[in-house]
């Protein structure tokens, strides 16, 4: 428990933070166990961007303001809860482990469910390379971006904090494929670059390592638009199925199938009736409980 009598840094790491910050945040923030488990990682990493303004506060002063960052967490769930992931009139773009990965049907069928037309790229080793379906993939995603079409890219497969370790993509270059010619090379009234705007775009990685892996692309995409003297109006929605320095769960068996995306497939495909759309919030809640059974 948090010591009035004395600072003391903020634990940097999870386990820690879980063992001497939570159960005082929990009972501030009057949560329930389960919506204060779903949004625990979010204040410890929301926590750790602001480490070193935390560490100078007095214990009773810190946390106030982590209390106030896991009020701030709760309300961007609450606005961005509606936004669609799957639905009508979404084009969505597939990208497939090559080694024992899951067929594409995986997305496809899914996807028609709900009146999105999809698009999923997994090497045919006999037709194609590794470089040319992630070329591939890339073009596709720079095509969606540049007209900021509401578009969900969902990448099953194997992740580092650095790549999609599948076709050896690093963000840098899928951040490229977002800045390069998005907007359609818009500009204001006054002639410069119009801001970024990538608001219905929607990212969603099931690999090991995809919270760091898209933190990472999300920091490159904001360094390419200053570096260009561009501004942002927003980012994609990213949904990682992984954690923070986290592994994935998956079945290793004939295919290779990650626990994330099925339980995506079991809870809005599988089971019935199907609603009109899945949306964030359906991650938030459904799936993170799901997710929860597997430790």
């Amino acid at each position: 428990m948090l010591s009035t009598a004395k600072a003391e840094e903020l634990p940097r790491d999870f386990a820690t933070f879980q063992a001497r910050v939570s159960p005082v945040l929990a009972a501030r923030l009057d949560a329930t166990p389960r919506h204060y488990r779903q949004i625990e990682p979010a204040i410890h990493q929301l926590c750790l961007d602001h480490a070193d303004r935390l560490d100078s506060l007095p214990d009773d002063a810190r946390l106030a303001t982590i209390t106030r960052l896991a009020e701030f967490i709760d309300r961007k769930r609450d606005d961005a809860g509606d936004t669609v992931v799957i639905g009508p009139d979404r084009a969505v773009i597939g990208l497939l482990d090559p080694d024992r990965g899951l067929e594409p049907k995986e997305i496809t069928a899914i996807a028609a469910a709900y009146g999105a037309h999809a698009s999923v790229l997994k090497q045919d080793p006999v037709r194609e390379t590794i470089p040319e379906v992630a070329a591939r993939f890339l073009a596709a995603v720079e095509a969606a971006a540049a007209t900021n079409a509401p578009t969900t890219v969902v990448v099953l497969g194997h992740g580092l904090p650095g790549e999609i370790q599948s076709y050896a993509i690093p963000f840098g270059r899928l951040a490229d494929a977002l800045v390069g010619r998005a907007d359609g090379g818009a500009t204001t009234a006054g002639g410069e670059a119009a801001p970024l705007d990538l608001g219905r775009m929607v990212i969603v990685c099931d690999d090991c390592y995809s919270a760091d892996f898209l933190v990472n692309l999300g920091t490159a995409v904001e360094s390419r638009c200053r570096d260009r003297g561009r501004g942002i109006r927003s980012l994609p929605v990213m949904i990682a199925g992984t954690n923070h320095d986290r592994v994935g769960h998956a079945d290793f068996g004939e295919k290779f199938v990650p626990h994330f995306w099925k339980d995506v497939i079991e809870l809005f495909f599988i089971r019935r009736p199907h609603p009109p759309a899945v949306t964030l919030r359906d991650f938030f809640e459904n799936v993170d409980n799901m997710m929860y059974g597997y430790g």
